[in-house]
């Protein structure tokens, strides 16, 4: 009874190792960003009356088209993962899961979730999703071995989710949403600058593109991240200017904004490791708050 047991504890705590690997090839704080935005997409499109059932539908299909592209980014880095620190103990570089099942995994999720959405809610927010995993994989990985030109590439797809959102509440795009996209669009430039300036020979390692790994002395860097900076102060006004969002939005992305620009400047004076991880935090806290601001303060359109 006592070996039955064991063996029984033995499987149920292997099953639940490798779940959990499964779960880590989703890249869940990356997949929970992509479902925040496209539910702020979904919400402020549907002003004054949302659809609880319907959110939630979007955010399945999302979840498993998002999850499953995720995973076959993991499957198509393994070997970069390989060689960074940071992601050396990954289900794949570590050999926990093999590259097949994350390939079949990851073609599961991604079919099942684009039909859910196209099925359940309406094709253009599948039309949407498949833009932004064809983005994703088919661009901005493989371009992160070429050019440093990945992250301007890179940020489309990546701005994409606000409009799945948006296209599943009301079944088309309007400039609303493409204020959206542009502020989410700029909000990555500095944001992966930093990451990048943060795990720079972890990146120079893998032969990863991004600007800091191939500038060694950010010459260009620092100024771009400044200037996005900038442009994001600049840009998050857009929903006020055009009478999206109200005084109190505005107010908090001017401050937002400024408290961003802060860290941007210390960070390219100091260029330190500590201060390119605050930007980074900076920008983790600004987007959330951002549209939390927006759909507290949205003028009915």
């Amino acid at each position: 009874m006592m070996s039955i047991a064991h063996t029984l504890g033995v499987e149920f705590t292997r099953a639940s190792r490798r779940a959990a690997d499964f779960v880590s090839l989703m890249k869940p704080r990356i997949l929970l960003m992509v479902l925040f935005t496209t539910c702020a997409g979904f919400y402020l499109g549907v002003p004054g009356g949302t659809d609880y059932a319907a959110l939630l539908q979007v955010l399945i299909g999302t979840a498993l088209a998002g999850g499953g592209t995720l995973a076959l980014n993991q499957f198509l880095e393994r070997d970069l993962d390989t060689r960074m620190v940071r992601t050396q103990l990954r289900p794949l570089p570590s050999g926990r899961l093999q590259p097949t099942e994350a390939l079949l995994f990851g073609v599961l999720l991604v079919i099942v979730g684009l039909l859910y959405l196209a099925l359940s809610v309406n094709v253009v927010s599948s039309i949407a999703a498949a833009a932004t995993m064809g983005g994703y994989l088919l661009l901005y990985t493989p371009m992160k071995r070429k050019s440093a030109w990945c992250l301007v590439i890179g940020a489309l797809p990546g701005a994409l989710p606000p409009l799945i959102g948006w296209t599943a509440a009301t079944g088309g795009i309007g400039i609303e949403a493409w204020v959206l996209f542009t502020i989410l669009y700029v909000w990555q430039l500095p944001h992966t600058l930093a990451i990048a300036m943060q795990y720079r020979d972890d990146f120079a390692r893998a032969g990863i593109r991004l600007l800091p790994a191939i500038d060694p002395n950010d010459t260009i860097a620092r100024v771009q991240i400044v200037t996005h900076c900038l442009l994001l102060l600049a840009v998050s006004l857009l929903p006020t200017v055009i009478g999206f969002a109200g005084l109190l939005y505005g107010l908090g992305a001017v401050t937002l904004g400024l408290g961003m620009l802060g860290c941007a400047v210390v960070l390219i004076r100091r260029r330190s490791t500590t201060d390119a991880r605050r930007l980074v935090l900076a920008s983790l806290v600004y987007l959330p708050v951002l549209l939390l601001l927006m759909m507290v303060d949205q003028v009915p359109l």
